[in-house]
């Protein structure tokens, strides 16, 4: 006999959701760590996703996330110059190493109690590229309370990471066992400036990097219009937190060159553990039905001595029912890390060093433009799928170390009948 007191009881989600996320990413600049703090910084990606969501049930939703990235780079080129034209750092080499495909797939679960109050989530990951391979696990829970005004939340993700180290091409003959200036590279060219080439290289004992994050959050409704978050962040990273392939040029040693390329004293060294830490905030204030205003900040530090601030603003602009347009700023700016050293400033007695400039000290500006299309129901159709919304976005990026790039987005909601 049915229950006469149940009640009813709404679906997570009411039907299978697609959707297909992609981007075109271009950079340049003139500081690449792969030679050593100067030449070319250029490289395009393309990138597509599928997220689709499954409700398995009233509770229990399913969702696979499945992406491929495709670049070609300029800088990361240049681990090998010497395969074709002039070497140079200003310009592409034509090798192996100039592009690389990245495939990711994730898949999570999440369930939900008959209140809607409590949220229990998981997931599991792999990805992979020619250099490196990445497994993650992670979970979550979410409580929510104060007839669903307040919100708290925790969760944690585990990633165990390989490379697959590749390094300078001019080093390889160094490692133990290896011809020195006797290998191919060096009796079939001529290096000029200190002949007597003589780096400091060994190989990494490990090729593994462990990552350990745990998250916590507060969310509070705070009146008819306004919304309030609060984030805290840790994570902690074991194991090869070196690039094997970005070089370093010490200012206390002479210069070797073929052609126009300069040979590699070293290779970045890196302690083997960071610790990093970030809080954030977040405010959204729903001003009329037309305008909204979403802002965040985020101040994040580590124990490599980076501290850095990040504010943001976003305007949607609603336009008509199914319109809105994202006009949006974003500011950050970061201290350096101990171990960064611009090219040729680095000391062999020094037992840290990097020329990467993603560890100096700069300050960066974002400027970014978005539009979508929300139609709730759904009228146009492709095969058995609706679609629900479509969003554009594009982002201009620029940094004080002659450093810029952009990116355009476009995501696709689909819902099945």
């Amino acid at each position: 006999m049915q229950d006469s007191t149940a009640t009813y009881k709404k679906r997570v989600l009411e039907t299978t959701e697609v959707d297909f996320l992609s981007s075109y990413y271009t950079q340049d600049g003139d500081n690449a760590a792969v030679s050593g703090g100067i030449g070319t910084e250029e490289l395009t990606d393309v990138t597509g996703t599928f997220v689709v969501s499954i409700p398995l049930n009233d509770d229990d939703v399913l969702t696979i996330d499945a992406g491929v990235s495709a670049y070609t780079s300029a800088s990361s080129s240049n681990v090998d110059p010497f395969d074709s034209g002039t070497a140079d750092p200003f310009q592409a080499s034509s090798g192996a190493s100039s592009s690389d495909l990245w495939g990711n797939v994730t898949g999570g679960y999440s369930h939900s109690s008959d209140s809607r109050n409590d949220i229990w989530s998981a997931k599991i990951s792999v990805s992979t590229e020619y250099d490196y391979f990445s497994a993650g696990v992670g979970g979550g829970y979410t409580k929510l309370f104060n007839e669903k005004n307040t919100e708290i939340s925790i969760n944690g993700n585990v990633y165990i990471d390989t490379w697959n180290a590749i390094y300078p091409i001019e080093l390889r003959p160094f490692a133990t066992g290896g011809s020195g200036l006797n290998s191919s590279l060096f009796t079939q060219n001529t290096i000029t400036g200190n002949t007597a080439y003589n780096p400091r290289f060994e190989t990494f004992d490990s090729e593994g990097r462990n990552s350990y994050s745990l998250g916590f959050g507060f969310s509070q409704i705070m009146g008819k219009n306004v919304q309030g978050l609060l984030a805290m962040d840790f994570i902690q990273q074991q194991g090869l937190l070196s690039t094997p392939y970005q070089r370093v040029y010490f200012g206390d040693v002479a210069d070797s060159f073929i052609e126009n390329f300069q040979l590699a004293d070293a290779i970045e060294r890196l302690p083997d553990s960071r610790f990093k830490v970030a809080f954030g905030a977040r405010l959204n204030w729903y001003l009329s039905e037309m305008f909204s205003v979403r802002t965040f900040y985020r101040y994040y530090f580590d124990d490599w001595g980076i501290n850095s601030h990040t504010s943001s603003i976003e305007v949607p602009i609603k336009i008509t029912d199914k319109f809105t347009l994202y006009p949006s700023y974003r500011f950050y700016n970061q201290t350096a890390a101990d171990y960064f050293r611009p090219y040729e400033e680095a000391l062999s007695t020094d037992e840290f060093y990097t020329s990467d400039y993603d560890l100096s000290e700069y300050a960066a500006n974002q400027f970014g433009f978005g539009a979508s299309y929300t139609d709730i129901f759904a009228k146009l159709h492709i095969l058995k799928f609706g679609l629900k919304s479509v969003d554009l976005k594009f982002y201009l990026y620029n940094r004080d170390t002659n450093f810029t790039s952009s990116i355009i987005t476009a995501g696709f909601k689909f819902i099945k009948d």
